[in-house]
């Protein structure tokens, strides 16, 4: 802008006005100002103006990772919502690292966003860092994770339904020894998709065996070892309900590799609906999380705390419900 006055020979305030387009600047001015600043590829500093106004249009966003279709649909949906409100997006990774996580929160906050949406890291055991954030009076919005015992505003998947739903599936198909791959218990993804599987087994009046849940790391090679642990097992199971797409999808390549059948032998079902699923062979049964929508959801949740700063604004979650998406990875019926 001093660039722009110099050469024009007015002041920064003319300046300032010509290129907000304020009406004491007259048609010439302003045009003068504005083919100087195309010229010289002039770009307003929009956090110093945000700053001037006490406002900010600035969106942080933290997921544990960009890649596979979760977090990158959720993502998705909160900058297209973002964009339509006029907000612009800073996406962080906290790459699954509690202590990246804290560094994401103070970048964010330096950048003076008007508020931050979360989903927590697997190495994320309490909410202290968070604190800091509701102190500075920033609108802060968790999905998919949180911690438990947290009273915190958060867009959530009903975990416990969906993982419901794909155990009954398995049982329905004739499977009776359902094993689980159990991931993280202090994460809400994790122990509402166990307590799910509980539920379903305790429907069809089957007690709970400790040997078929096992303590899985939700990635492929976490579970290929899983799958085969399972299957030194007197009584191996017959199917396997993993509550992530990573992990069944490295149960069935070790399944495959001892020349197991899928679903005839050890019928499959995840979670998150992720594309992977689609190009497995058998492709994959697993559970679709919505994950646009409760991006869209998170945005939404975030503009009416913001409208309503300074009052009083009760503790909100938002739950989604989940869909089972049916595929050849547990269709034993049709295959047997």
């Amino acid at each position: 802008m001093a660039d722009l006055a110099r050469e024009l020979g007015v002041s920064m305030t003319t300046i300032s006005r010509a290129l907000s387009d304020h009406h004491s600047i007259g048609p010439a001015t302003k045009q003068a100002v504005l083919k100087l600043a195309k010229k010289l590829n002039y770009q307003p500093n929009h956090l110093a103006a945000a700053l001037r106004k006490g406002k900010s249009k600035l969106l942080g966003v933290i997921v544990p990772y960009i890649e596979g279709r979760f977090f990158a649909s959720a993502v998705h949906g909160i900058e297209t919502a973002a964009s339509k409100a006029g907000f612009s997006v800073i996406i962080c990774q906290s790459s699954e690292d509690v202590v990246q996580e804290r560094k994401n929160l103070e970048t964010l906050l330096s950048a003076q966003v008007a508020g931050i949406l979360v989903s927590v890291s697997h190495t994320t055991l309490d909410f202290r860092h968070f604190e800091k954030v509701r102190k500075y009076g920033v609108p802060l919005v968790f999905f998919d994770r949180i911690l438990e015992g947290n009273n915190v505003n958060a867009v959530l998947l009903n975990d416990r339904e969906g993982a419901y739903q794909a155990t009954r599936h398995l049982l329905e198909q004739g499977c009776r020894r359902v094993a689980h791959f159990a991931g993280l218990q202090h994460l809400n993804i994790y122990k509402n998709r166990r307590q799910g599987y509980l539920d379903a087994l305790q429907s069809y009046g089957i007690a709970p065996d400790d040997d078929l849940m096992t303590d899985c790391d939700m990635t492929l090679e976490g579970g290929a070892a899983c799958m085969a642990e399972l299957l030194k097992l007197p009584s191996p199971p017959d199917a396997v309900f993993a509550p992530g797409d990573p992990a069944v999808l490295g149960a069935l390549q070790l399944l495959k590799s001892r020349g197991i059948r899928v679903p005839q032998d050890v019928a499959l079902a995840g979670f998150s609906n992720e594309a992977l699923t689609l190009v497995a062979e058998p492709m994959i049964t697993s559970v679709d999380q919505r994950t646009e929508e409760m991006g869209q959801a998170a945005f939404r949740l975030f503009t009416e705390l913001l409208a309503a700063e300074g009052m009083s604004f009760s503790q909100r979650q938002v739950v989604l419900q989940p869909q089972l998406v049916v595929r050849a990875s547990s269709l034993r019926k049709q295959t047997a």
